[in-house]
């Protein structure tokens, strides 16, 4: 699906739809909140165009969003005066560590589920460390 294809919430929709089908043991709640953030920040902060993509091979679940930015996504310190900054801590939590993979016209953000495996740590505060633990490579 693509946003020329739908709005955040037919995106949710698809892919809990997906998830539903083809991975019985995912947790739909998470999965359609993962998928609403990364969908958000790609229409929000990168132009507006995205594409998700949401897989299931064996025990695994894949959910892709390309955007046609280059930019890295941070996590920033969340804010409650309704200025955000909640979507990457919120992902990191429900998905654990993000992937980025770079792009010929932007880059994809993709979160990895694999049936069995335990929950993500608890995130430590964003303001406690220099880099963040939801973007790059997995220990």
């Amino acid at each position: 699906m693509t946003s020329a294809d739908g709005d955040i919430g037919d995106a949710r929709r698809a892919a809990t739809a997906f998830g539903s089908r083809e991975c019985p043991d995912a947790d739909l709640g998470a999965l359609a909140l993962v998928v609403s953030e990364l969908v958000t920040n790609a229409a929000r902060h990168t132009g507006g165009w995205w594409r998700l993509t949401v897989r299931g091979e064996g025990r695994r679940l894949d959910v892709e969003v390309e955007d046609r930015s280059s930019a890295v996504p941070a996590p920033r310190t969340p804010r409650f005066d309704g200025r955000g900054g909640h979507g990457l801590n919120i992902v990191g939590a429900l998905a654990g560590p993000l992937e980025v993979v770079p792009g010929p016209h932007g880059k994809t953000v993709r979160a990895r589920w694999v049936a069995g495996q335990q929950a993500p740590e608890p995130l430590p505060a964003p303001e406690s460390h220099g880099t963040s633990p939801l973007i790059g490579q997995q220990p």
